[in-house]
């Protein structure tokens, strides 16, 4: 993917008050890179964000990010538009060369700068039952695994959980099956993961409610409960995203 990296003060101000301490957020699309892409992955970071994630790659990498520049703040006019600019585009520079090291684009550290904060947002809009909210936050945390191309992890299977529960929640069902489907798919081979019980339970109550085919997912769970496993032990999808824990 491709990251273009805006300039973006909170509550409409540009520029700042003369020593004001307003923070100064950055916005990032993310963008699949050599073609026309009509949903960019969108977040916004503050310079903080930046250090940290910079601080905590350099103490893992060490001299492999020698070459690479991050910007330093400024004693005096620190808050122009012109200085703001410039480590705009500075930081844009920053993640595209992090993004280029195939060892450093692979690492936690690296990929959840960019949509942790939407998972924890999302875990607890939907632990408050506010589900409208959490699925736009789900969405965007979906939008910006898929441009990292981590659609493979722990975290984008939690995801579609995520998403298949507020949608079910909001009575979009053909959406929420579709979720439980592909997280299924995905879960194909580890027959021991602790959201295939959840997934399946939910797939199959959805295709109920759809009317879709429902036995494949019947045998996946009666192979597990040949398994040993105990069914009505079991959390559902809504009480396994309550229950993560997320840092």
């Amino acid at each position: 993917p491709a990251c273009l990296l805006l300039p973006r003060l909170p509550q409409g101000c540009w520029p700042p008050r003369p020593g004001s301490a307003l923070p100064q957020l950055y916005t990032i699309y993310l963008i699949h890179s050599g073609q026309f892409d009509k949903t960019p992955a969108i977040i916004a970071r503050r310079y903080s964000d930046f250090e940290r994630l910079n601080r905590r790659l350099r103490g893992q990498f060490g001299s492999d990010l020698a070459g690479v520049a991050f910007p330093r703040k400024r004693l005096r006019r620190n808050f122009t538009a012109e200085t703001i600019a410039k480590r705009s585009r500075a930081f844009e520079q920053f993640l595209s060369h992090l993004h280029a090291m195939a060892e450093v684009r692979r690492c936690p550290a690296f990929l959840e700068f960019f949509f942790l904060h939407d998972l924890q947002t999302a875990q607890r809009l939907t632990c408050s039952g506010m589900y409208r909210e959490a699925l736009a936050a789900w969405s965007n945390a979906y939008r910006l695994q898929d441009k990292l191309a981590v659609c493979s992890s722990g975290r984008f299977l939690l995801t579609l959980a995520g998403l298949a529960v507020c949608q079910q929640e909001l009575d979009q069902l053909g959406e929420a099956h579709r979720h439980c489907e592909q997280a299924l798919q995905l879960l194909e081979t580890q027959h021991g993961h602790p959201l295939l019980g959840p997934f399946l339970q939910a797939h199959v109550h959805l295709s109920w409610r759809v009317g879709k085919d429902k036995r494949r997912s019947e045998a996946r769970l009666q192979a597990l409960q040949e398994a040993g496993v105990v069914l009505d032990q079991q959390p559902s999808l809504k009480e396994f995203l309550i229950k993560e824990t997320l840092d």
